[in-house]
């Protein structure tokens, strides 16, 4: 890893990494991927990281046109995946619109300028927090990793190479199998395998225990590591053992009282976890990280100039409250907010491979709420600004790591992201607006056609956090816990998540321990991540390539 000073190399020069062909092959492809991911994320109320998919078009194509490098295919597939994470934030959050009232009137300038902040915003954030996440803290960021494990071996070829993509194949192989037959009429909607196993014992409480058949969230457990997945399992245990069975079998709630226990105390604990990192992580060397946006000589990180940074989020509480009618105190609320939510996102990426947006939106937007009377539309309007920026934060944090390990210059990858968020924020919500005209304001909700489950859950908390006591609880723990140094923001995620996902990542925790125990050479010399890099990017990519064709069928018929 190179050292981060001010005389770091890179591996290849700012130009012969931020290019001309970078840039318009990373657009076309952001174009592909916002206008699928709208779509998708509506349908199936997923999204897949595309980070690996776009990680081997880049090169691919690259390679194609003629001599390139790395770091090259780094930019282009960081401009390539940002748009797919701002529509993400988009349809997770303003369908719920709908939901409570299908006779809502939403104006397409006043939903742009709102997107266009929540990309402004994370573009902010990510150029001030980088260092502290990505070398400081050195976080796993897993998708990061992998996509990085993939470049590299994909470019030395030799038995990693090898390894990686017969991984891939099979997992790519497995994946079509699970999702991509049913999808075929000529089988009409038959299965061969399940998605998921569940418990029948465990789904009568309410609970969804199970195992998800998943080589991607395997491997996400497998190089994030057994403590940290120990933790997030552990989270799992206290949720669905403790609260809704253990709550239920003796007595003293019924299943609706500790579902809502358990998204709360979920929500305040991640929560908590944000406050403590801004108390612990942030604000000790506030002067270091946010001195730069007052300073007229100084770089953020060396990445670009933040001097600039404190105007633009004046303007953009200024269209907030003006243009959008949010009002100047819930605007300020969710502008610092969203910082505090980008650290959260960025933590739990890092640790995790997970990225709730929806989830940081509901938070700010029932702070926001507790500050002032907001009504329906601007509450939809908070949410979205910050599940936008954090979706953004994730992604180029994710592409950080990948530039870490690649040695890639981030003003680069920044500037690339910028164009991305920027391409995205007009497709996006261009995009959501064909389907509105299209389908109607009563398909939201319906699943049958878009279920949009996120937005679901935005709208069901635009009237409050189901359980305060247990959220108040959450938050004061998790704020001491972080303090103390306990990953508590993983444990969070865990108490929140369905109990199958932190399942399924245990597998690749236990597998990481037993591969350290018994092959240890093997271990060190790194076969096990390229294998799992390998394993993650083929149902990475092969779900990318189903959702393509899932979104193209959809949209032909608009």
């Amino acid at each position: 890893m190179p050292e981060e000073n001010a005389g770091v190399r890179y591996a290849a020069s700012f130009a012969g990494q931020f290019t001309l062909r970078a840039v318009l092959i990373g657009c076309f492809g952001c174009v592909i991927l916002t206008m699928s991911s709208m779509y998708v994320a509506l349908k199936l109320g997923a999204l897949p990281w595309p980070i690996i998919f776009v990680a081997l078009s880049s090169m691919f194509l690259l390679k194609l046109l003629g001599h390139s490098n790395l770091n090259e295919i780094n930019v282009t597939h960081t401009i390539m995946s940002a748009g797919a994470m701002t529509a993400g934030g988009l349809a997770f959050t303003v369908p719920g619109v709908f939901m409570l009232d299908r006779e809502a009137q939403l104006d397409m300038p006043r939903l742009l300028l709102v997107v266009l902040g929540g990309v402004v915003l994370g573009l902010i954030f990510t150029a001030v927090l980088r260092k502290y996440f990505i070398v400081s803290k050195a976080l796993a960021y897993p998708m990061g990793q992998a996509a990085a494990e993939t470049l590299i071996a994909g470019d030395a070829g030799g038995r990693k190479s090898v390894a990686l993509f017969a991984s891939l194949g099979l997992s790519g192989l497995f994946t079509f199998v699970r999702d991509g037959i049913p999808a075929i009429p000529y089988f009409g909607g038959r299965t061969l395998m399940p998605a998921a196993i569940f418990s029948g014992r465990m789904s009568a409480y309410g609970s969804m225990g199970g195992i998800w058949l998943s080589p991607m969230l395997i491997s996400v457990g497998y190089i994030v590591g057994p403590l940290a997945i120990g933790v997030w399992f552990a989270g799992a245990l206290i949720g669905d053992v403790g609260i809704l069975i253990g709550g239920v079998l003796s007595g003293l709630l019924d299943a609706s009282a500790a579902a809502a226990i358990k998204s709360s105390l979920g929500i305040g604990l991640m929560v908590g976890t944000g406050v403590g990192i801004i108390a612990k992580g942030i604000l000790p060397k506030a002067k270091e990280i946010f001195g730069p946006m007052f300073s007229r000589a100084a770089v953020s990180d060396g990445i670009v100039s933040q001097r600039y940074a404190p105007a633009a989020m004046v303007l953009i509480a200024v269209v907030f409250t003006i243009l959008c009618g949010m009002g100047p105190l819930p605007s300020v609320v969710t502008i610092l907010g969203a910082l505090l939510a980008a650290a959260m996102s960025a933590q739990v990426v890092g640790q995790s491979g997970i990225n709730p947006m929806e989830i940081f939106g509901i938070i700010i937007l029932l702070a926001a709420k507790a500050s002032a009377g907001l009504g329906h539309m601007q509450a939809f309007f908070v949410a979205a600004a910050v599940a936008v920026s954090c979706g953004l934060v994730g992604d180029i944090m994710n592409d950080f790591k990948a530039g870490y390990v690649l040695r890639t210059d981030p003003k680069a990858q920044w500037l690339g992201e910028c164009i991305g968020g920027i391409v995205g924020a007009f497709l996006s919500v261009g995009v959501f607006f064909v389907i509105l005209k299209a389908y109607g304001p009563a398909a939201f909700g319906d699943p049958a056609v878009f279920p949009a489950p996120q937005a679901g859950a935005v709208a069901a908390m635009v009237g409050g956090v189901p359980h305060v006591p247990a959220f108040v609880i959450g938050l004061l723990a998790a704020c001491a816990l972080c303090v103390a140094g306990f990953p508590v923001m993983t444990l969070g995620l865990g108490v929140y998540l369905p109990f199958y996902l932190s399942a399924t990542a245990l597998i690749g925790g236990i597998l990481r321990v037993i591969a350290q125990r018994t092959a240890p050479v093997w271990e060190k010399g790194g076969m096990g991540l390229i294998i799992a890099s390998g394993l993650l990017g083929g149902e990475a990519v092969v779900g990318v390539l189903i959702a393509l064709c899932q979104a193209i069928s959809g949209l032909a018929v608009l």
